[in-house]
């Protein structure tokens, strides 16, 4: 190996120590007008199409679609595993497609990569997984020695050292993954579907991890999923890719709250609350003349709105009953959903109520029926 690979090699290590005490900003991707086409016995196939993205510095950012949208395409680009048929992906500005070599070789070891199912290699304990990358760019065995216990502290990973996968949980596994793709200091972080093999509890203990080493490092986490939960619960910004074009992209809390494009609209469908079995039963279209009626209310919350509830109790002051709710903060923004009962008293039937005092950009209102 020649010096400037070894020295390349040492100097992640250095950002890894600095960057536990004073997080750093490198790690900015763009995708410049991407496309991807792949040639198959059957003909050409467009994987990716006129993609055009930046990813800031810094950022978790999340890569989201049906299978076959190309995420994992995309995501290959970023450490030229793959090469874009067309355009350019830059790196802190630099077209990596203009990567000798050596400087390729170096460039790698600023990308850190976690596999959905952990790649660990079954014959080596967690220590010799987690140098394996150092010890194929030929670090000294005390500087491996340091690095290897520095990234199983921060993964939580101590005393695990000598233990084999096989005797590993799946979190315990990813975490080994996590701390491999850590060693060598990397500013950019990949995750390709790190969670999907994972249960429920120990996916949020994963993802708590990776916003935990975003903060920490400062480094720039890229990651795919197929699941909005998993973009909702630690992503920054996101792309939404289908059919591998551009659906729509932005920061979490606008794409969840206001999502405009169908493919959009169907992954956030398992998010939302069904409207609960008894009150669909018994919902009419419009109130009864001369008894006293119930209007069931739904108001959606996607923004900056938050909800006031003395504004609600002025807006219908014969009386207001709180029936579901399902609310998140995303990015300091208020998603979600009320359901409320509003009485309306027994002046006859007259044409269904509207809303136009608690209509805003941000509050989205709609009569559900009748009770």
């Amino acid at each position: 190996m020649t010096a400037e690979p070894r020295e390349a090699a040492a100097r992640p290590a250095r950002k890894l120590r600095e960057g536990v005490a004073a997080p750093r900003r490198a790690g900015s991707v763009r995708f410049e007008k991407i496309g991807k086409t792949y040639r198959a016995a059957a003909g050409e196939v467009k994987a990716l199409s006129g993609i055009d993205v930046d990813i800031p510095e810094g950022s978790i950012f999340g890569i989201i679609g049906r299978s076959g949208a190309g995420k994992s395409s995309l995501l290959r680009l970023v450490n030229r595993l793959e090469a874009p048929t067309e355009g350019r992906v830059l790196v802190d500005g630099e077209d990596i497609a203009a990567l000798g070599t050596d400087a390729l070789v170096a460039f790698r070891r600023r990308v850190g990569m976690v596999f959905q199912h952990f790649n660990l290699l079954s014959a080596k304990t967690v220590r010799e997984n987690v140098a394996l990358p150092l010890v194929v760019a030929g670090v000294g065995r005390a500087e491996i020695d340091r690095r290897v216990a520095e990234v199983l502290a921060l993964v939580g990973l101590e005393g695990k050292e000598t233990s084999y996968p096989s005797r590993l949980s799946g979190g315990q596994k990813q975490r080994v993954g996590i701390a491999r793709a850590l060693v060598s200091g990397p500013e950019i972080l990949l995750c390709d579907e790190a969670t999907s093999a994972l249960d429920p509890e120990t996916t949020l203990q994963i993802l708590a991890l990776l916003k935990d080493i975003n903060r920490r490092l400062g480094l720039t986490i890229i990651l795919i999923t197929h699941e909005m939960s998993v973009i909702r619960e630690i992503c920054d910004r996101v792309l939404v890719l289908e059919r591998g074009e551009v659906a729509e992209t932005g920061p979490v809390w606008q794409v969840f709250g206001s999502p405009s494009h169908p493919a959009t609209q169907a992954l956030l469908e398992p998010l939302l609350r069904q409207l609960p079995d008894d009150l669909a039963a018994s919902l009419r279209p419009a109130p009864r003349r001369g008894e006293t009626t119930q209007a069931l209310i739904e108001l959606r919350y996607a923004g900056t709105a938050e909800p006031d509830l003395a504004l609600l109790a002025r807006h219908f002051p014969k009386g207001l009953r709180l029936l579901d709710a399902s609310l998140d903060r995303i990015g300091g923004h208020s998603q979600g959903r009320l359901l409320v009962a509003a009485t309306l008293g027994d002046e006859g039937e007259g044409e269904p109520i509207t809303l136009p005092d608690l209509q805003t950009p941000d509050l989205h209102t709609k009569v559900l029926g009748y009770v």
